[in-house]
């Protein structure tokens, strides 16, 4: 599957930025889908997964502030972010994998996005 993402931009610290994963090329509902992000100097890490069927799980430094959720009618997943931290800059990557459970690796992803930029100012 081919992935389009899109959104990112720049936030003062406790604003909001909603990023969007578009897909292409095959079912979307049958993949999983995550986000990664890699801040300057730093190695990718994961960020937030989500099932075909709705089943979601977060990296603890993002859980209460960001969301995840897809729409498979419109295959394309998106990445809510509030109350936004400096220490959320980065670039953000989404991925996906032909699955039916969340998936928190990095290596499992077979399939990656180019990278949205996202920066917060304090």
């Amino acid at each position: 599957v081919q992935l389009q993402a899109s959104g990112g931009g720049y936030a003062q610290a406790g604003g909001s930025l909603r990023l969007s994963c578009a897909a292409s090329g095959r079912a979307f509902v049958s993949y999983t889908m995550g986000w990664f992000r890699q801040a300057p100097g730093k190695e990718r890490e994961f960020v937030a997964t989500i099932s075909w069927s709705g089943s979601v799980d977060y990296a603890d430094s993002v859980k209460g502030r960001f969301t995840i959720s897809r729409d498979n009618a419109k295959n394309t997943g998106y990445l809510q972010m509030n109350s936004l931290k400096p220490e959320d800059t980065a670039v953000y990557y989404c991925a996906a994998k032909g699955s039916y459970r969340v998936i928190i690796r990095e290596t499992e992803y077979q399939d990656w996005g180019q990278g949205a930029q996202v920066t917060v100012s304090s």
